[in-house]
């Protein structure tokens, strides 16, 4: 692929709706922001009322150790307070010191050394900040993750490590790391343009009907304003196109929002009939019913790796399948976070995420409220479930709220894909053109973009066979596009 030089608006065929801040998205933050209201706790006081005789820890004759070590947690936690505005930087080589430590604590729980593993933890929290550099912050969450292993599901400190963003703080953070990170845009625009690649190839028969169903908690409703608007480019007065969108949600309430949100954007392009149908998650696909000759998308980011069991991956493939879809469209995060055993794990989660906060320095500035947001509520909480994955299988009624993703590599997917009657579809050389476009036009980081190569910054890059797209931070890939058909 050669350089971006020329007819870099013609590339872009996808305009970038919600990047350029879209109504629709401004309105939503807008309702979101108003209704999280800042709660102050005062954790003295939280720490003392579950002080009580009724928590169990692990059978290790460990309590007075590990309760110590959760007060130094508290003691960090307040010292973030105390400096809030005032950021500090690990000297070098003490950020290896702390990735050390946090291997050693891991390796010594998973030895059941527990001793060796509150002492290396100890130590950790001494040396770690959530307002720190990259390195301190990511080594906090992780710190968390171990204290959760060491304490049983019954301990009130287990549930204070473990407890979840609310669904309103959940969704602003993944809306601010939306609009600073290329990672959910590159996501949305290449499966966005296959899409519409293959429903331009479908034209002579599909009479300008245009079906997607959508896997992705549709309540976030981001990756389509950019679809309907270039799809709206291609139509005439006399040649309407019809795109209706299926969407999955949690809560009808949650549907009704998207709705409302997705068809008050569709009516300012009059060359366009929209149509938004809103289902739960659970309903079945062979209950829906296709137009005569519509071309049927279905859109699977994001959404393979959040299902818990090989078996429900499986039939949602059949399903998929049995509809015979025109594409398929797979984005997945890189890597292995769920073998069999937690030292794997703990090892790739270290990676993938060391590479994602690291990535946020070139986002958003160190003491920014944006990027503290996303740190928790975004990825620190998918770092403390990681972690813990094994942990919460069985016997507790709230384990659905410590649910965690099954991130796998391309190959995985590749080889499921295939085993149930899937065939690839090569990314087009006009796709890959746009990923790196955006790129460039966002200009994260401004010099540290990198189009071809390179180890610095964001970059996009092609795999073979079939021709995919990667995006990458550095020299780690974390996320993979993919288009698939149905071989009968």
């Amino acid at each position: 692929m050669g350089d971006i030089v020329d007819h870099e608006e013609e590339l872009l065929s996808l305009r970038l709706a919600i990047v350029n801040g879209s109504s629709c998205c401004n309105d939503q933050m807008n309702i979101i922001t108003n209704k999280i209201k800042i709660k102050k706790r005062k954790r003295k006081e939280l720490m003392m009322n579950f002080m009580i005789n009724t928590w169990d820890l692990n059978e290790s004759n460990c309590e007075g150790k590990i309760l110590s070590l959760l007060e130094l947690r508290e003691i960090m936690l307040k010292n973030d307070v105390k400096k809030k505005g005032h950021h500090h930087v690990v000297e070098d080589g003490k950020g290896l010191h702390l990735i050390h430590s946090l291997l050693i604590s891991a390796t010594s729980i998973d030895e059941n050394s527990m001793d060796l593993a509150i002492q290396n933890l100890h130590e950790l929290y001494k040396n770690i900040s959530l307002l720190g550099d990259s390195v301190q912050r990511v080594a906090a969450y992780f710190a968390d993750g171990l204290i959760a292993r060491l304490l049983t599901r019954k301990s009130p400190f287990y549930d204070m490590i473990m407890k979840p963003p609310t669904q309103e703080e959940e969704f602003l953070a993944f809306t601010e790391f939306y609009k600073v990170s290329p990672f959910y845009q590159f996501a949305h625009f290449t499966a966005n343009q296959a899409i519409l690649e293959v429903f331009e190839k479908e034209l002579e028969y599909n009479n300008g009907l245009l079906h997607v169903i959508d896997f992705f908690d549709i309540s976030y409703g981001f990756q389509w304003p950019s679809l309907i608007q270039s799809l709206s480019e291609n139509a005439t007065t006399s040649n309407r196109i019809s795109l209706k969108i299926t969407g999955y949600g949690k809560t009808i309430d949650e549907l009704r929002e998207t709705k409302t949100r997705l068809v008050s954007f569709a009516k300012g392009f009059r060359n366009l009939s929209f149509e938004f149908q809103g289902v739960l998650s659970g309903f079945k696909l062979s209950s829906l019913k296709k137009r005569k000759n519509e071309t049927l998308a279905i859109n699977l980011i994001f959404h393979l790796n959040s299902l818990s069991t090989y078996s429900k991956i499986s039939e949602t493939l059949k399903e998929v399948h049995d509809l015979c879809p025109s594409i398929v469209t797979i984005v997945e995060q890189e890597g292995c976070k769920i073998p069999q055993t937690f030292m794997p794990r703990f090892m790739e989660s270290l990676h993938y995420f060391a590479a994602m906060f690291d990535s946020l320095d070139d986002c958003l500035p160190i003491d920014s409220i944006e990027r503290l947001s996303i740190e928790k509520n975004h990825f620190g909480k998918e770092i403390k479930n990681v972690l813990n994955y094994d942990h919460h299988k069985g016997g507790n009624n709230n384990s659905n709220i410590y649910s965690s993703s099954r991130y796998e590599q391309m190959e995985t997917w590749k080889g499921r894909m295939k085993s149930h009657g899937f065939l690839g579809i090569p990314l087009s050389c006009k796709n890959i053109m746009q990923a790196k476009l955006l790129l460039k036009i966002r200009s994260y980081s401004n010099s540290t973009i990198q189009l071809d190569g390179g180890n610095v910054g964001f970059r996009v890059f092609e795999i073979e066979d079939p021709r995919a797209i990667s995006l990458a931070w550095q020299d780690r890939s974390i996320v993979t596009a993919s288009a698939w058909h149905c071989v009968l």
